[in-house]
């Protein structure tokens, strides 16, 4: 039994598609209905928050490995995500497959870092999948403002950032959790091309057939404009915080890892335009 906890998210649900058939996966999520109307009825599903230790034991017995993902929202590690860790012990859960984050070892103070430093202190056998920034982000967090503006309103500055696309996470995820070989295993997952953001905006104008412009704003303005619009204060400044790494050149290195774990090509930032145009068309 493999748990998927992010399992409605872009990544859980990529994993869910990339598994086999016959490999049985429990959806652990907070609104079971939603889930199932979002993933159909082949999957088992149950009631999961980290910020409900009630919710742990339903989820994780039974259960031979976890897909662990950070809520956006959770930054208290300490007395959420560790907590699940020990639970997940406790029900004899053996392998936890985290997905981290791309240069998280050079930085100890995004959460990423302190769940990894959990899991390699829990006796559980850990594989951490540090991957790169996703594609999906542009047509989920970035959306209202490519479809609603014709504008990437990110601060990366002119640095390069290796997209990678969910769906090839999920395969990997889906190859690490199921084969053996990856037991205590850091793999950090790129695609095949850097990009800057400048030529982002100039694929998706070409794909959409329309301007889309970089602003390239500070970070202050950044973070200023995602709390006036509703977002909580504290997520703003991790998302600033992740695209600083981005300024300093820490999201533009390219590895082998990805293809080597999936057995193919990566996909391309152009072939995620054209599958996702629908998406950003208002």
């Amino acid at each position: 039994m493999i748990l998927v906890t992010g399992a409605t998210g872009n990544v859980g649900a990529a994993l869910i598609d990339a598994l086999p058939d016959d490999v049985p996966v429990r959806a652990a999520v907070r609104d079971v209905q939603r889930a199932r109307a979002r993933l159909g009825d082949r999957l088992e599903y149950v009631r999961f928050d980290f910020a409900d230790p009630a919710t742990y034991a339903p989820a994780f017995t039974g259960v031979d490995s976890m897909f662990l993902v950070r809520p956006p929202a959770i930054t208290d590690v300490a007395n959420t995500i560790a907590q699940a860790v020990a639970a997940a012990r406790s029900a004899a859960v053996r392998h936890i497959v985290f997905l981290s984050l791309q240069g998280v070892e050079q930085n100890r103070f995004v959460p990423h870092r302190k769940i990894e430093d959990v899991l390699r202190e829990s006796g559980l056998t850990w594989t951490f999948l540090r991957a790169g920034f996703f594609m999906q982000n542009l047509n989920t967090t970035h959306l209202d403002e490519i479809r609603h503006r014709g504008e990437l309103f990110i601060p990366a500055g002119r640095s390069k950032t290796s997209f990678i696309d969910v769906r090839d996470i999920g395969a990997a995820a889906s190859v690490v959790l199921t084969t053996d070989g990856h037991a205590n295993r850091a793999y950090t997952l790129t695609g095949a091309e850097a990009l800057d953001y400048g030529e982002v905006a100039a694929i998706l104008s070409a794909v959409l057939r329309r301007t889309i412009r970089y602003s390239n704003p500070s970070l202050p303005r950044f973070v200023w404009r995602h709390w006036r619009e509703g977002e909580p204060l504290a997520f703003a400044l991790v998302m600033a915080m992740l695209y600083t790494l981005t300024r300093f050149g820490m999201a533009a290195n390219i590895t082998p890892d990805l293809e080597q774990l999936i057995g193919r090509e990566s996909i391309r930032f152009e072939q995620y335009a054209r599958d996702y145009r629908d998406s950003f068309v208002a």
